[in-house]
């Protein structure tokens, strides 16, 4: 499985693009109202954005490595890390489940879900083999002391208080990712309305998702073009 995570963890920018084909298996629909399956999955999604924010805001922990392999300069224990080993997993998760409930589709949703759940328990196992053998008797009392995914919430509003959050942080490093999940969301969401009543029968519900995918794609570009200037409005991201 170790070996699996770090051929998973080397290869995941080119396997999660492929991820969302899974949104189109063909199968019986979740709920009757695909507009109603596209706001709760637009809602699960978000609650999976906040805690990512909240994650970055608190303490931020380089995930992607150096040359796309395991990479850490220091052991991170502080901010929601103090609560759950994998708070940045775990709201990826929550971002492909609601992209598997927009789909309204069952077997679209059990297997977008189940592909992560796996690729990422993979990955997760080999982070840990190579932060065990980095930092030794440190990361086996972390990990005795804090659970992998399900959070120790003792203390939680004791850690918000403690820590100054970093907005500027928030947005240079995760700027692009709500586009990342409200695109294929609206995507499927306008395709399987397109499919059951036709666009023009649901005026309304098209304007919602046409309208929210407008106004993140503006938030990308306009966050793209302060990280590109250089803006002081980031100037304390790091």
């Amino acid at each position: 499985m170790v070996a699996l995570g770090n051929y998973f963890f080397h290869y995941r920018t080119t396997l999660s693009p492929a991820l969302p084909l899974l949104l189109l298996l063909p199968g019986p629909s979740v709920l009757p109202d695909p507009f109603v399956a596209v706001l709760i999955g637009l809602s699960v999604a978000l609650a999976g954005q906040v805690l990512r924010a909240l994650t970055i805001g608190l303490e931020h922990i380089v995930r992607g490595g150096r040359n796309r392999w395991f990479y850490a300069d220091n052991l991170v224990t502080n901010g929601l890390f103090r609560h759950a080993r994998n708070p940045m997993y775990v709201g990826k998760f929550f971002m492909i489940l609601g992209a598997g409930i927009a789909s309204n589709r069952w077997p679209s949703l059990l297997a977008i879900t189940a592909a992560y759940a796996f690729m990422y328990q993979a990955i997760t196992l080999a982070e840990e083999a190579y932060l065990r053998r980095k930092f030794g008797a440190a990361f086996d009392e972390y990990c005795h002391a804090v659970p992998r995914w399900w959070p120790r919430l003792r203390g939680v509003a004791r850690t918000f208080a403690r820590t100054r959050f970093n907005w500027a942080r928030v947005l240079a490093k995760e700027y692009s990712t709500p586009l990342g999940w409200t695109l294929p969301i609206v995507l499927i969401g306008l395709y399987n309305i397109h499919n059951t009543t036709g666009l023009a029968e649901r005026p309304n519900a098209v304007a919602t998702l046409r309208g929210l995918l407008g106004t993140v794609t503006l938030l990308w570009l306009f966050v793209g073009f302060l990280k590109k200037t250089h803006s002081p409005v980031l100037s304390n991201a790091d």
